[in-house]
C-alpha cells in the first residue's frame, strides 16, 4: 500500500512512518496541512493518514478531508487524532473521513483498519484476494498461496507489485510506474494506483 500520512508531531510521524514501512507499506510523511492537501490531491495513495490538529489549525485535518472530498478526491482517510470524542468522530466521519482512530493507539489496529479501508474502496469483501488459477493474495498476512494452499515465498517488493495489480486489475500502467509504485521512494511519481 502506498499511504500519505499527515501528522505534525516528528517523533511520532516517524514512528508511525517507521512501523508502517517495516510492514511493507510505502509512506510519504509530511507535517503542513496545506503540503499535504496537495500531495493527496496529486494522487498515487490508497489511504491517508490525518492528524486532525496541525500547525494551521486544531481542526486542520478535518479541512483537509473536506477540501479532498470538494475536489472529489475519494482516497479513504483515516483519523488518527488524540481527539477521539464522540463530537470529533462525528466531525471527521462529516468532514468526509472514513475512519477514525483515537491516540494513544496499538499498532495492529491500525493495520487492520487501514487494510479495511483499501480492502472496501478496491470493492474487496474480505482480506484475501483470488487470482487466476487458485492463486489467492492474502492482503493481511501479506502472503500469497497456490492452488494447494502452499505459501509462495516474495519478497517485499514482489508483494507490494502484486496486491497493486490484483487490487486494480482494470488499469494499466508503464514500466516507470511500476517501478516507481514499488519503489516508492521516488517523489515525482503521482498517478496511478
Amino acid at each position: 500500500m502506498r499511504l500519505l500520512l499527515l501528522e505534525d508531531n516528528p517523533r511520532l510521524r516517524a514512528l508511525i512512518a517507521a512501523g508502517l514501512r517495516e510492514a511493507g507499506h510505502a509512506v510519504e510523511e509530511l507535517m503542513f496541512a496545506r503540503e499535504g492537501f496537495n500531495v493527496a490531491l496529486s494522487g498515487g495513495f490508497d489511504a491517508l493518514i490525518l492528524d486532525v490538529m496541525l500547525p494551521e489549525g486544531q481542526d486542520a485535518g478535518f479541512q483537509v478531508a473536506q477540501r479532498l472530498r470538494g475536489a472529489g478526491d475519494a482516497t479513504p482517510i483515516l483519523f488518527l487524532t488524540a481527539r477521539a470524542d464522540t463530537d470529533s468522530r462525528l466531525t471527521g466521519l462529516d468532514a468526509g473521513g472514513d475512519d477514525h482512530l483515537g491516540k494513544p493507539f496499538d499498532f495492529r489496529e491500525l493495520r487492520s483498519r487501514l487494510s479495511a479501508l483499501i480492502r472496501r474502496s478496491a470493492g474487496q469483501p474480505s482480506n484475501a484476494v483470488s487470482l487466476p488459477n487458485g492463486f489467492r493474495l492474502h492482503l493481511l498476512k501479506r502472503q500469497v498461496t497456490d492452488a494447494a494452499g502452499a505459501n509462495l515465498p516474495l519478497t517485499p517488493r514482489e508483494f507490494e507489485l502484486l496486491e497493486g495489480l490484483a487490487l486494480h486489475p482494470e488499469r494499466a500502467y508503464s514500466r516507470e510506474a511500476l517501478i516507481s509504485r514499488v519503489w516508492a521512494g521516488s517523489q515525482t511519481w503521482r498517478a496511478g494506483w
